[in-house]
């Protein structure tokens, strides 16, 4: 690569890492200069073309007042100024100067002019020989036939107007480099200060980038500030908006996290409780193998009992899976079915499993048809009472109901138990929560059933609420009917 391509190189490297303002500022100044340029050039032009006009004129006001004592007199013309004059005899083609006249050296340019002015009156611009350039103009004092006559002619330098022309030049090139000058130096100090938002919007972006964002959710700066027109107060919103839908994003991917290691801890937990009940069981049942057929049965029947709770547990673990992942077999089927048909059939159930409860049941007359699958709405109406069993003493009344308003069919399981505290309501549907808080089973069962009903509520479009005072619990869900 030759010298200037490296150079060039080199200095556009430069150009593209400076600053954005000066960059801006630098742009202005190149565009003011070319303005600066094309004025400069028309206003030279102009004043070349007035300066002419004005020289043409006093060649031809000196003229024409010369000419009709020329005429009369024969004598020379008036020397104006540092001109030349002379008057030319034309005769076969040939110019022939009077005695007496103002002329060059060399007056062969101003006889062939003068043999052209038999014709009528010309204006000429011609470099004399040692002289510069000179302004001629001709004109006819006598005519005769076949380009014959008496011509007038004078010529004016051009020095003083080219003189005139220069110092024009020059004060416009001073003029133009200090309005550049302070236009660089003033559009800089504008942009510095119309820019700041910009840098004070980097300046959050790098405190941003030096926080440790690990351990906590929350971003603690904003671009700050106001002005800047309007483009940049919309860029600010946007950003510090951008800001908080990250922080908003933070919070929940933290809030998962969370959720994620306590549903780990809770689930191992939830799952070793059963394992290892299965093995002491086992390992009595080995010890006691040469004992009574009757102890051995009560061991086995210990072990099935585990492993059906751990059954339990797990199947609901994979529907809260499944109902999360919505993957290619929905778990839910939904078609037309009649609502009715499946409390009636869970309240059966619930008497006969539970006849400590005792359990009333209101439903409406007419079909309550729903496009649900109803496996798993009884699913729903079955968690939702042995809830109500497990958290209430034997003998406390437990209500069922089933009803339509507004095109929403309602399901409503009621009890008059000891209630829920407010601030259990409302982590009541979370996984693997508790009221007591405790891991144990003693208070009810693995804190998944009110999560798996709410899962699958959500699932077929409804809504599940829970409204509790000391005395009275009742759980609302809210399914949408066919229309």
């Amino acid at each position: 690569m030759s010298r200037a391509g490296r150079w060039a190189r080199r200095w556009y490297g430069a150009w593209r890492a400076s600053r954005l303002g000066t960059r801006l500022a630098f742009g202005l100044g190149a565009l003011a200069l070319a303005v600066f340029a094309i004025v400069g050039a028309l206003t030279v032009e102009l004043m070349h073309d007035y300066l002419n006009r004005r020289l043409d004129d006093q060649l031809r006001s000196s003229q024409v007042s010369q000419v009709p004592h020329l005429r009369e007199s024969k004598d020379n013309p008036e020397a104006v100024y540092s001109w030349y004059s002379a008057v030319f005899e034309v005769k076969q083609g040939n110019a022939v100067p009077q005695p007496g006249n103002t002329l060059p050296s060399d007056v062969r340019p101003l006889a062939q002019i003068a043999v052209e002015a038999t014709g009528g009156d010309i204006f000429r611009t011609i470099t004399l020989s040692g002289k510069g350039s000179y302004r001629v103009r001709a004109c006819p004092v006598e005519s005769g036939p076949f380009g014959t006559g008496t011509v007038l002619l004078s010529a004016a330098p051009q020095s003083d107007l080219d003189s005139t022309l220069q110092q024009l030049v020059l004060i416009e090139v001073i003029a133009f480099l200090i309005a550049l000058a302070i236009l660089v130096i003033a559009g800089r100090l504008v942009l510095r200060r119309g820019l700041r938002p910009l840098s004070d919007m980097a300046g959050t972006a790098h405190d941003i980038a030096s926080h440790d964002l690990t351990g906590t959710a929350g971003l603690p700066v904003r671009a700050p500030g106001t002005g800047g027109g309007a483009e940049v107060e919309e860029l600010r919103t946007a950003f510090n908006l951008m800001l908080t839908h990250i922080e908003a994003s933070l919070a929940a991917r933290t809030e998962a996290n969370d959720r994620l290691r306590r549903f780990v801890a809770d689930a191992s937990h939830e799952l070793r409780t059963p394992l290892t009940s299965i093995r002491g069981y086992a390992d009595l049942f080995r010890y006691a193998a040469a004992n009574e057929p009757a102890e051995r049965e009560a061991h086995l029947e210990k072990i099935r009992a585990e492993t059906a709770r751990m059954s339990v547990l797990v199947d609901d673990l994979l529907l809260l899976a499944r109902l999360d992942a919505h993957d290619a077999e929905p778990p839910v089927r939904p078609r037309r079915m009649d609502l009715i048909e499946v409390a009636v059939a869970a309240a059966d159930a619930f008497r006969a499993g539970r006849p400590g409860h005792p359990l009333a049941v209101s439903v409406p007359d007419g079909p309550v048809l729903l496009d649900a699958d109803p496996v798993r709405l009884r699913q729903v109406v079955d968690n939702l009472l042995a809830n109500a069993a497990v958290h209430t003493p034997a003998g406390t009344r437990v209500e069922l109901s089933v009803a339509v308003s507004e095109g929403t069919a309602l399901i409503t399981v009621a009890d008059a138990g000891p209630g829920i505290s407010a601030a259990d309501q409302d982590r009541i549907f979370d996984r693997f929560y508790r009221v007591d808080n405790s891991r144990t089973r003693a208070g009810g069962g693995t804190g998944l059933g009110l999560s798996v009903v709410h899962s699958l509520v959500v699932e077929h479009g409804g809504t599940i609420s829970v409204a509790s005072r000391p005395g009275r619990t009742v759980f609302t869900v809210r399914l949408p009917s066919p229309a």
